[in-house]
């Protein structure tokens, strides 16, 4: 095999274990923004309940205060009562004392509801904690989990640029930029076997002339086609 083609085919494959890295860590990094925004979700949760109990403690305190007035109101009612003396002026008060009882009563019904409403939300305040606690765990271990795995990917990845480098002195530097100027549109499929004579880069089937340019593996052949760099594989390597 010409010595050019084959420092490509090693550079190739180098090149493609260095682009394999980045989906892994694309999904490293997604494992840990999901374990974070569970997290995030279940403190936004806990806030938002919090403020809504903090709410409605502010409604029973409003109400609290509406009863002690008319608490005062109806006690003054009764005051005034004994000095009235005319029937108008006790159907008016009359009046007067029913509409601060209902007001009374609905006050104490919603102090009764709003507290009713506060024991399940501070039940599920309880309840959320607990989930934010596990939630918590359960990012500290993926997040040191994943960061072990991350640094081990950039050790590898750190040899393997320093075997890239290795490799790319040995080839010829316009063997190198051609290669280089393909892999800009072709990624790490620059490189590409020929099977069934067929390049596994476009999978198109090229003519019986250039197929046995490819076999002699005298010279780089590219494909007529698509223009990736064409080798054909060892028989091991094709099975």
């Amino acid at each position: 095999m010409n010595k050019n083609l084959k420092e490509l085919i090693e550079l190739s494959q180098i090149d493609k274990e260095l682009d394999s890295f980045s989906p892994q860590l694309d999904a490293i990094d997604a494992k840990i923004a999901k374990s974070q925004e569970k997290v995030d979700a279940i403190e936004e949760e806990i806030s938002q309940s919090k403020k809504e109990i903090e709410e409605n403690n502010a409604k029973i305190n409003a109400f609290e205060d509406q009863i002690g007035m008319l608490s005062e109101q109806i006690k003054s009612h009764a005051k005034k009562s004994k000095d009235i003396t005319t029937e108008k002026e006790m159907k008016a008060l009359s009046m007067e004392e029913d509409i601060a009882k209902e007001k009374l009563s609905f006050a104490n019904e919603e102090i009764d509801r709003i507290n009713t409403v506060n024991e399940k939300k501070i039940a599920m305040l309880q309840e959320l904690e607990n989930q934010l606690a596990s939630a918590q765990e359960d990012f500290e271990k993926i997040n040191v989990d994943n960061i072990a795995k991350k640094d081990e990917i950039e050790t590898s990845k750190t040899d393997l640029y320093k075997k890239r480098e290795e490799s790319t002195r040995s080839v010829e530097q316009k063997i190198l930029a051609f290669y280089e100027k393909i892999r800009t549109w072709a990624g790490n499929s620059a490189v590409v076997p020929v099977r069934k004579q067929a390049c596994y880069g476009c999978y198109m089937k090229i003519s019986d002339k250039a197929y046995s340019e490819v076999i002699k593996s005298e010279e780089i052949i590219t494909c007529p086609h698509c223009g990736r760099i064409l080798f054909v594989e060892s028989e091991s390597a094709q099975d």
